[in-house]
């Protein structure tokens, strides 16, 4: 009963936080990412508490919104949990999860901490990436970011770090071969695996459909 009402008081916490946010970072993008969560976590053995925790809290200060500081985000989470009265055990597990489920965080070398909780609310969040939301996110960032559809003389940057990356302001259609084309074989669940799968197709049928209109053939 006090999980369930720590549940309650996370998700009108976070809808205040975020109302004012970017379309693809608000409080529908927290929410699917939590149907997602608590989807792909009846196949896993992990504590279910954790994982919605994870999810609800994964993008509460985006660094993205905060001029790249990594630290907002788990220090928000590590506050409002402290009020609710969490055990500082889950409470310090759901920190590292905000801390290191960005792609960005992947591409760091030096990443030091893993849990099977952490690869559900991951996959959970790299499914909202994919697919015809994922495209639809994509360019609401774009146009938020005032970023070009496409330039064909701007070729994708296949060999990002972590620092290149969230530096990267390319065209949005890049951004598909940077990130959102390799999510597919990311993914860590068995789950998020498969429903990948039928998303990513999604997204190669859109691509191919966008040259074609590009190039004035369909």
């Amino acid at each position: 009963m006090k999980n369930q009402q720590t549940l309650t008081n996370t998700i009108a916490f976070v809808k205040t936080q975020l109302q004012d946010a970017e379309g693809g970072h608000d409080w529908f993008h927290i929410e699917r990412v939590y149907k997602n969560a608590l989807l792909i976590s009846k196949n896993e053995a992990v504590d279910d508490f954790v994982v919605a925790l994870g999810a609800l809290l994964h993008d509460i200060a985006d660094s993205k919104f905060h001029n790249g500081n990594e630290t907002i985000g788990p220090q928000t989470a590590r506050e409002f949990l402290f009020k609710e009265n969490v055990d500082s055990k889950t409470i310090e597990h759901v920190v590292q999860i905000i801390t290191h489920i960005s792609y960005s965080s992947s591409l760091d070398p030096n990443k030091s901490f893993s849990s099977p909780e952490l690869d559900v609310v991951q996959d959970a969040d790299r499914l909202d990436a994919l697919g015809a939301i994922g495209i639809a996110r994509t360019f609401n960032y774009g146009g938020f970011k005032n970023r070009a559809l496409y330039n064909p003389d701007i070729k994708p940057d296949l060999n990002m770090d972590k620092a290149t990356y969230k530096k990267s302001d390319s065209p949005t259609i890049n951004h598909f071969y940077e990130k959102l084309l390799l999510l597919k074989d990311k993914m860590n669940t068995k789950t998020g695996q498969q429903i990948a799968e039928q998303r990513h197709q999604f997204m190669v049928e859109f691509l191919e459909q966008f040259f074609a209109e590009w190039d004035g053939k369909r």
